[in-house]
């Protein structure tokens, strides 16, 4: 097996390395770019990556975070390109908050909550204990959940066998 996803595969993979190396884009649908912009920036810490008007109201805005720049959260305002129908729909599951968006990692958890929640972030769950480690649900202000995560090794056999029938 390779060590990186760069190298040599075994048989059957085209050109002989994997096409896909990492992710590198995910999209957060915010309400106003320029509001969201200030969240992850002046509260959360992100840098901005890219911030291009497009024409037409589009605007291509990303941000990363200073320390895994090849990841970039694009904060996207329903709209173009999507048609009419799909950006309604967009915007009416942000208005109920009930699109999840990314997940954040944190080396303490209960300490970013606090610094959080005194930046005036609102937290639908406080830090609790997870098998893989301790949790805490915030919102941006857009109204999508963000999942902060303090992990810790697990076994994901043991988690399964903690997990209700289905």
């Amino acid at each position: 097996m390779p060590s990186n996803l760069g190298e040599a595969t075994a048989q059957g993979e085209p050109y002989g390395v994997r096409m896909i190396t990492h992710v590198s884009l995910v999209t957060v649908w915010v309400t106003d770019q320029e509001e969201a912009k200030a969240f992850y920036t002046d509260v959360l810490g992100f840098q901005v990556a890219d911030d291009v008007a497009m024409g037409d109201g589009y605007r291509w805005l990303t941000v990363a975070h200073p320390d895994h720049p090849e990841l970039r959260l694009t904060l996207m305002k329903p709209g173009p390109p999507l048609d009419e129908e799909s950006a309604e729909a967009f915007r009416r599951m942000l208005g109920k908050g009930s699109l999840a968006a990314v997940g954040l990692s944190t080396d303490d958890c209960h300490k970013t909550f606090e610094e959080l929640s005194a930046k005036g972030v609102t937290f639908i769950q406080e830090p609790a204990d997870r098998p893989y480690g301790i949790e805490a649900i915030m919102r941006d202000n857009s109204g999508n959940w963000l999942v902060l995560v303090e992990t810790k090794p697990f076994d994901a056999a043991a988690f399964a066998e903690m997990s209700p029938e289905t």
